[in-house]
């Protein structure tokens, strides 16, 4: 692992099934320690109750709130909360208004950016979701609700 600077706003862009990414430290940049995205979203965008089998998160809210669903507890974490969610633990997420939410994950181990990008490869328009469940379970990932027509099943 070298040293790496990121000036602020660079990194990869991701639209994963409508959230909004940017790839700031991949595994290959960290030796696999871990990886770093932030995520810049409107209200609404989120994720339905799911497990990481492979990674812990580290969540953390610059900017707006989401409304964090752990444990079957559902709680809003605002501007400079940090939560941690350590693998296997369920968790949900939405963004909540009124204006947009910017926040960083970091994901440790690394890897999980590959699924993001493949992901978000998927082309336009409403995703089939057998392949996005695939596509999730080759990382770990398990959906632990029936995902609902119309749920944005935005990030991880």
């Amino acid at each position: 692992m070298n040293p790496k600077i990121v000036p602020a706003g660079e990194g990869r862009r991701l639209n994963v099934l409508g959230d909004n990414q940017l790839v700031r430290l991949t595994g290959a940049d960290t030796g696999g320690s871990f990886t770093l995205i932030e995520q810049t979203n409107p209200p609404g965008v989120g994720v339905p109750l799911h497990a990481h089998a492979n990674e812990d998160e580290l969540l953390h809210v610059l900017e707006g709130a989401m409304d964090l669903t752990v444990g079957g507890r559902t709680t809003r974490a605002e501007a400079g909360a940090v939560v941690l969610l350590p693998r296997n633990v369920p968790h949900a997420f939405v963004t909540v208004g009124p204006g947009i939410t910017r926040s960083t994950v970091t994901a440790f181990p690394a890897g999980i950016e590959h699924m993001f990008e493949e992901l978000g490869a998927l082309p336009p328009g409403p995703p089939v979701m057998e392949t996005v469940f695939e596509i999730c379970g080759r990382y770990g990932i398990r959906f632990l609700q029936p995902a609902e027509p119309g749920d944005d099943l935005a990030g991880v």
